[in-house]
């Protein structure tokens, strides 16, 4: 699992709707839905001040969490937020019921490692980015932090697609069909030229000058 597990409070709420959920703001609160699960959704709401840091505190749609709602606790996943605007302040959440067999579509980071072993870099070429996540198929229980792109050895005009990309177990592609660009390295203005011999290997020894024939 991507980060440590967490748990937060909550108190169900009663009624459902607009209205319902702006009184829960005016409270201080951030109203949220709880679905899946073959159950039917429960309407909550959490402290503001709890769900802010862990929607600004990274990887909250890839950790698994538990609510605890009056007393009975529930573990989720979740799936989607809605921030203000203006304020940037979390004015809606849902979460996912996670059950021994739930299996999720999560967006899972990509990191590169290896920058320093990479020809093409090293010659000035660039890291040219096409996918900074990648949506992966994967049981709930088991979503992994990030991915990792070993740039060893590329070289300028390289590409790096997904199959050479070591994923854990129970964890595929939701694109199936093909194998698709992660990143390329390509080449720029700034490159530094191949080094240049001053001596051409190539070129052949000067000849002794043939003695001349008497």
């Amino acid at each position: 699992m991507s980060h440590d597990t967490y748990e937060l409070k909550a108190e169900a709420r009663e009624q459902v709707g607009k209205g319902s959920a702006r009184a829960v703001r005016r409270n201080g609160k951030v109203p949220a839905v709880i679905y899946g699960d073959k159950q039917p959704p429960l309407a909550i709401a959490l402290t503001y001040k709890d769900i802010y840091y862990k929607i600004h505190g990274g990887g909250f749609l890839t950790t698994i969490a538990t609510i605890d709602v009056d007393g009975k606790k529930i573990q989720v996943l979740p799936k989607d937020f809605q921030l203000d605007p203006v304020k940037d302040f979390p004015v809606h959440v849902d979460f996912l019921r996670i059950g021994k067999d739930t299996e999720v579509n999560v967006d899972v980071p990509v990191h590169f490692i290896n920058e320093d072993k990479s020809p093409g870099i090293k010659r000035g070429g660039v890291l040219n980015i096409v996918r900074h996540e990648v949506e992966f198929h994967c049981p709930a229980n088991a979503i992994p932090e990030f991915i990792t792109v070993d740039l060893t050895g590329a070289d300028i005009g390289d590409s790096i697609h997904i199959s050479a990309v070591t994923l854990p177990a129970g964890v595929k592609p939701v694109i199936s069909d093909r194998d698709f660009t992660i990143a390329t390295i390509a080449g720029s203005s700034a490159m530094k030229p191949e080094t240049e011999e001053t001596v051409e290997a190539a070129a052949p020894e000067a000849a002794a000058p043939a003695a001349e024939e008497k």
